[in-house]
């Protein structure tokens, strides 16, 4: 049966789906969730837990154990949602570089993949949703109306990645993000589970040299149709 009030967008890292996603989100009066704060939440738990993210079994108790509540904004310091684990304030810690380093690895094992992807399930079959990730268009919600997978250049994705760090006060190097990113792409898209790709009947959209408001716009042509 057809989610008709569920719209998925998935992509690689720094393609512009959570920007587009909250966007299109609050043009339709949907709820919105970034699905890889989720995964972000369990390796920032691994990490603090002192939890080698190289043991999946432990990993793996971890993520099924995990309390992750995401919320609207309730500070209007930058950032796009508050998102509690196990209780406290984690907004900011998720943008660490210890769990950038660490949540391609966590999101490899298969039992966390299927303790993420029913929570995520859960809250997506109530509809009203614009839900964004890598694999939700082929795993989480396969029955969603409508689907999309947006791409762009390593180049673009980089250069985003490079003036979004710069903006928050890091020291970044343009050519390490971008190194960085052609190795998550290898491990996204190589992994048994979930690969990450588009599903047979999503709708690519490359965002390369467009604006939000224009993406957005190409997604809501689709939707209206």
């Amino acid at each position: 049966m057809k989610l008709n009030n569920v719209i998925t967008i998935d992509g690689p890292v720094a393609s512009g789906k959570t920007t587009v996603g909250k966007k299109l989100a609050e043009m339709l009066d949907l709820q919105f969730l970034d699905t890889g704060v989720m995964y972000r939440a369990v390796a920032l738990a691994v990490v603090e837990a002192g939890i080698d993210p190289h043991n999946e079994e432990r990993v793996s108790e971890k993520a099924e154990n995990i309390q992750i509540e995401i919320f609207s904004p309730s500070q209007d310091d930058g950032r796009q949602y508050d998102v509690f684990v196990d209780g406290k304030d984690a907004t900011w810690k998720l943008r660490e570089d210890v769990v950038r380093d660490n949540v391609s690895l966590v999101s490899t094992y298969q039992r966390v993949r299927r303790a993420l992807t029913q929570k995520q399930r859960e809250i997506g079959e109530r509809g009203k949703i614009v839900m964004v990730g890598r694999d939700i268009g082929t795993v989480v919600l396969p029955d969603a109306a409508y689907k999309f997978f947006l791409v762009a250049s390593v180049e673009e994705r980089a250069r985003r990645r490079y003036l979004e760090d710069k903006a928050s006060g890091k020291k970044v190097d343009l050519a390490d993000i971008q190194h960085s990113l052609e190795e998550r792409d290898k491990v996204d898209s190589s992994r048994k589970l979930a690969p990450l790709k588009p599903a047979e009947d999503a709708v690519v959209i490359s965002t390369d040299h467009k604006t939000v408001d224009e993406v957005v716009e190409e997604i809501l042509s689709f939707i209206k149709e």
